[in-house]
Formats: C-alpha cells, sequence, structure tokens
C-alpha cells in the first residue's frame, strides 16, 4: 500500500532545498523512517511545527523509494518546547533520541518506540532529574535491544552477587576473580542505583546520592558507547549530575 498511517517521534531533521526537510523518525509500526516534509519551513506550514525534534506525531505518509512523503501529521506528544528551553533536559533528549537513531538501523520494536515516548514526556514534564532520565532509558533501550547489563551476578562467570566491578567490555558486573586490572570499582550504593534504574523503582533514583548518580551516570554512558559502537555524541555535552 503506498499510503500509510504511524505513529513516530522526529529524532533529527535536515534542510532540503529552501523550503523542505528530511526528517529521520522512529516509528511505532514501521522501524525507523526517512521521509520529506515538503514545505514545512515556510511560515504558511499547516504541520512544520508539529515535526520538529522530540515531538511525537500521527503522520500519513506515501511511500517513496528512497524516501516517503509526509502527507499529514497531527500531534500527539508537544514535547520540544518545554525540553528546549532547558539545557539538561535538551541535551538529555539529544543522546536518548540519537541512541535510538543508532539502535534502530536495521529494526525496532513497539516497546522501543513507547519506550523513547515515555522518556520525552518525563523530560518535557520536569518528572525527574533529566540525567535520570537518560540513564534509566539508556539501560532499558540497551536490554530490549539485546544488550541487558549484568547488574548483579557476574558477567562473565555468573557467580552470584552483588560484586564490586564493573566492565562494559565483558557486560555489566564482575566479579574480582574475573575483573581485569584497572577496572572501575562500584560500591553498593551505586550498584542499587543502577538496578533501580533498570527497573524503574523512581522512589530510590529521586532519593541517591550525588556520588552514586555521577558513578552510575559514568558506567551507564561507557556501556552505552561501547555497544553501539561508534558512540553517541550527544554524551560529550551532558554536563555532571547535579
Amino acid at each position: 500500500m503506498p499510503t500509510y498511517r504511524d505513529e513516530v517521534v522526529v529524532l533529527r531533521t535536515h534542510k532540503l532545498g529552501e523550503a523542505d526537510r528530511i526528517l529521520t523518525l522512529l516509528s511505532r509500526r514501521n522501524g525507523k523512517v526517512r521521509a520529506v516534509a515538503k514545505g514545512v519551513r515556510r511560515t504558511s506550514s499547516k504541520f512544520g511545527a508539529r515535526l520538529e525534534p522530540f515531538m511525537v506525531a500521527d503522520v500519513q505518509m506515501y511511500k517513496g523509494r528512497t524516501l516517503d512523503i509526509v502527507q499529514q501529521a497531527e500531534s500527539l506528544g508537544a514535547y520540544g518546547a518545554d525540553i528546549a528551553t532547558d539545557y539538561d533536559r535538551y541535551t538529555a533528549a539529544s543522546a536518548m533520541s540519537e541512541t535510538a537513531d543508532r539502535l534502530n538501523e536495521a529494526e525496532t520494536t513497539p516497546q522501543q518506540y513507547l519506550l523513547l515516548v515515555g522518556g520525552l514526556r518525563a523530560l518535557a514534564r520536569g518528572d525527574h532529574a533529566p540525567r535520570s532520565v537518560l540513564d534509566s532509558y539508556l539501560l532499558r533501550v540497551m536490554s530490549l535491544s539485546g544488550w541487558a547489563p549484568s547488574l548483579r551476578e557476574c558477567a562473565r562467570c555468573g557467580a552470584p552477587g552483588p560484586h564490586d566491578w564493573f566492565v562494559a567490555q565483558l557486560g555489566g558486573i564482575v566479579c574480582s576473580a574475573c575483573a581485569p586490572a584497572g577496572s572501575p570499582r562500584v560500591n553498593p550504593e551505586t550498584g542499587d542505583l543502577m538496578r533501580a534504574l533498570l527497573a524503574g523503582e523512581w522512589d530510590q533514583v529521586d532519593a541517591a546520592s550525588h556520588g552514586a548518580t555521577a558513578a552510575s551516570s559514568g558506567l551507564i554512558a561507557a556501556y552505552a558507547q561501547w555497544h553501539t559502537e561508534r558512540g553517541i555524541r550527544s554524551l560529550s555535552h551532558l554536563e555532571a549530575p547535579r
């Protein structure tokens, strides 16, 4: 069928000609989609504002040979404006969108789409610290993509935990026998926080100390960077958790 409808998150945009944009979209049912939105940069455009980064929309598109064409767009989540006014929210949302783009080159699932929508909604509302929202998203989306980190048993030998070392290359927490020299050490509070971020236990996440939050963020970023191979450039713009 040449025309189809889907729910999408706008991951990024590029200018095309004088008035058009190329959009990279994460859709609920059709995976990652690249499409052209004609005339959206004109002030008279009816749906240009609905197709900005971090916006969620119900779109109708025409299936093209290389790029699909957006014919209609109705807003489902106008998160972009609230996110763009705050630096921490904006950089966290950028890292989330870039990660979604990296992980879904081949295919995606509705769960990955819903996870990103939920994360952007939480950022726009200010429900939790932006870096915590990002860290939780990274752990969950890596798990959905088949790279769930081991956060209790040793990732290498399976020895029951908890353990005191974290090695991204080996898959997460490891025991002292498996930890290479120079491996980052994980104190109990940091390990508990990482498990809470993965499980979405926000009362525990919000009550965590600055030290545990900063330490977990560094370990989670290293883990995500390792498994996405090309790295997540937006992470370099994030400020340390406050």
